[in-house]
């Protein structure tokens, strides 16, 4: 099978590849082909895979293009893990919002938003080209924000683009350990948006343990979300939120974390990666090596603010280990290509499994799939104040689809004042303003052509 991977010059690509190299079964990925629009950044991927896959009888070819129709071509599985901006983007996300006193996280708020709306419309793109150059070809969306840019995936691929995200089988494999049971044999029930769910219930041999985790303080607090949303909170709540959540329920607190901090996430991951891709252009730097050592480091770091903000300290050892979204991937396609049914939670349409969406609107839920894809598991209805949050932050996406795909400034300006992060109208348009000036790929809000707004794609 021929897997494309865009955005194969990015960092975390060899997560991938590792993970195909432990795949040894029938029907397995035999060809990769990296996609990326920069050179340089490919061909230091490409240099750790191969250190990756030495003395690995049968490892799947790697290829590298910067045509994006070549990579396409003939692919059954397409991953698409792009970032339109780069890491500058994203650190410039944070400064805007963070200047007006708001969140600029790459997924949560206005940062996310300003995302989204230079992402979607390169994501659009790429669903009209895998239409018509491997029309069979399912895609596995890593793209953030992967709830939104799934949905607009989804206007041209129908159910066959999934989106996936680490962050819930973290949560699921921390919770069950913390109660002493194999991850693998939990069924976790899990509802919501991507980034924006909740840990409702965890069902081992049809008994649900959550309620024996809920009852001890002492255990609620020994694992990573615990500590970040403190055992009281947890309690009242009834459920373990993604961690992503924090930045709703301490707004405040993690703003004013991320504005004390000696640099952003973004700033710290351009000037870490950049290194690491700086190294790389030395032909005698041991590739494989040098990723690790970045790898370890950006882990450490992750969410770092938020723990300032919840008084937690340094990551603990054991919450270290990703969810694990490139395993994942593979679980994914392995379950579509062989017909291996699996249980997996993922951004699908919604259909009626949320009474309160639509049915195109994507979610994130526990799915079943087999060769026809994955499919949504019925879920219990959310409580109320978890169901007004995913509405309105539905009602924002859609909103920033809408700007997309008509460069409507008004209509982006609506995305931001609606969102529940971002307090002001006034504050929207100056998010709006900030933003177009710091990314020439938001050039197309407000500049019509008959056809819609231009597409940019660099």
């Amino acid at each position: 099978m021929k897997l494309a991977i865009l955005g194969g010059g990015g960092f975390r690509v060899p997560l991938v590849y590792r993970a195909l190299l432990g795949d040894r079964a029938e029907g397995r990925v035999t060809d990769v082909v990296l996609h990326d629009l920069d050179a340089a950044r490919l061909d230091a991927i490409a240099r750790v895979l191969a250190e990756q896959a030495a003395d690995i009888p049968g490892a799947p070819a790697v290829t590298a293009t910067t045509d994006l129709d070549e990579a396409l071509r003939g692919a059954d599985f397409v991953f698409s893990a792009i970032r339109v901006g780069g890491l500058e983007g994203r650190a410039a996300d944070e400064r805007v919002a963070l200047a007006e006193g708001v969140l600029g996280q790459e997924t949560v708020g206005a940062g996310g938003i300003a995302y989204g709306l230079r992402t979607v419309p390169v994501a659009v793109d790429i669903a009209r080209r895998v239409a018509r150059l491997a029309p069979d070809a399912w895609v596995i969306n890593f793209t953030n924000p992967a709830g939104l840019v799934t949905e607009a995936m989804a206007r041209h691929l129908g159910d066959r683009v999934i989106g996936i995200c680490d962050s819930p089988v973290g949560l699921g494999r921390r919770v069950a350990q913390v109660l002493g049971h194999d991850p693998d044999e939990a069924f976790i029930d899990y509802v919501g948006l991507n980034h924006l769910g909740w840990l409702r219930g965890l069902r081992v041999a049809g008994r649900d343990e959550l309620p024996r985790l809920l009852a001890d303080p002492e255990l609620l607090v020994s694992f990573e979300q615990g500590r970040l949303f403190g055992a009281d909170w947890l309690q009242s709540l009834g459920a373990i939120p993604n961690e992503y959540l924090h930045y709703y329920y301490f707004n405040r607190d993690t703003v004013r974390a991320y504005q004390q901090a000696r640099q952003t996430r973004g700033v710290f991951l351009h000037g870490q990666q950049g290194r690491f891709y700086a190294e790389m252009r030395h032909p005698g730097t041991p590739a494989l090596k040098a990723w690790h050592d970045t790898l370890a480091e950006r882990e450490a770091a992750y969410m770092a603010e938020n723990r300032e903000a919840a008084g937690v300290g340094e990551r603990a050892e054991e919450d270290l280990e990703s969810g694990g979204y490139e395993k994942v991937a593979l679980a994914l396609m392995r379950a579509i290509a062989r017909d291996e049914r699996a249980t997996l939670i993922l951004n699908v349409r919604n259909g009626t499994t949320l009474a309160a969406l639509d049915a195109d609107a994507v979610i994130e839920v526990p799915c079943s799939v087999d060769a026809n894809g994955a499919h949504p598991m019925a879920v219990a209805p959310l409580p109320g104040h978890a169901t007004g949050l995913v509405c309105a932050v539905k009602a924002v996406e859609r909103e920033v689809l809408a700007a997309a795909d008509s460069g409507s400034l008004a209509t982006a300006v609506k995305a931001f004042a609606l969102h529940p992060l971002v307090d002001s109208v006034t504050v929207a348009r100056r998010l709006v303003d900030g933003y177009r000036q710091a990314h020439p790929q938001l050039a197309y809000l407000g500049r019509r052509t008959p056809d819609g707004p231009e597409m940019i794609t660099g």
